[in-house]
């Protein structure tokens, strides 16, 4: 008898193999991400046909073979692909997909990273939050659990705590008014934005998605992690072009 296991994921990507099956990639909670066939999904009346399906959320029964797993049950509780009311949302979940794909990794067990995307998703479905916000906070803590996030906490010249109110690229680091010379007032950080960066950076996950930020704050973060993210993240992700 074929030993069979159980993990909680999310289904990163499908893609179409054969006549009726599909190779998943899925990020699970104990086995981290992992490549795992589903026989006969593509078929109408298969019982994997919505399982397999990128964002599909729940409980997956696997046994290993010799280079991957193969699906041999499902217990699907949030179809996250469905429950998106915009394109935007979908796409920015694709990306957020992507994003995990990109950093997981097969046998390291993936808890966090699964709570943050599993989050991140309901927080795009309900839409309380701009997706603006949610994608902030998605790729910071995604920085964060992969351990190469900006410093925001001390100025990366002098370790000043105080009067911190520029970022500085090449250095990776927020700099104090003291060190950083003559900035231009349109380029000084909200002492808000500083206080936002370092509640995602160390704040439980499953508290991340309880605040709001004005927009002169929220333009500031974009601008602080997208260009972070451009310098560590040597990917392309295709799901952004849509965006």
């Amino acid at each position: 008898m074929v030993e069979t296991m159980t993990a909680v994921g999310m289904v990163i990507s499908g893609t179409p193999i054969s006549e009726y099956d599909k190779r998943l990639v899925i990020l699970t909670k104990e086995f981290g991400k992992i490549t795992a066939f589903a026989r006969g999904a593509r078929k109408p009346t298969s019982q994997y046909l919505g399982g397999s399906q990128p964002m599909a959320f729940g409980e997956f029964t696997l046994y290993r073979g010799r280079n991957a797993y193969t699906v041999t049950g499902m217990k699907i509780s949030d179809y996250f692909s469905n429950s998106m009311s915009d394109i935007d949302s979908m796409y920015l979940g694709m990306y957020f997909l992507e994003l995990a794909d990109y950093y997981g990794r097969e046998g390291i067990e993936a808890r966090d990273t699964l709570e943050l995307l599993y989050l991140s998703m309901k927080a795009l479905s309900k839409g309380n939050i701009s997706n603006r916000l949610v994608r902030c906070i998605y790729e910071l803590k995604t920085l964060v659990l992969n351990g190469e996030y900006p410093n925001v906490f001390e100025c990366g010249m002098c370790g000043a705590k105080d009067n911190l109110d520029y970022f500085d690229l090449n250095h990776n680091s927020v700099m104090c008014r003291q060190c950083h010379g003559s900035i231009k007032q349109e380029n000084l950080l909200d002492a808000s934005t500083i206080y936002a960066l370092q509640y995602i950076i160390t704040s439980p996950i499953n508290k991340l998605y309880t605040f709001q930020v004005k927009e002169t704050v929220l333009e500031q973060m974009e601008n602080i992690i997208g260009q972070y993210i451009k310098k560590v993240v040597d990917k392309k992700f295709n799901s952004l072009d849509f965006l």
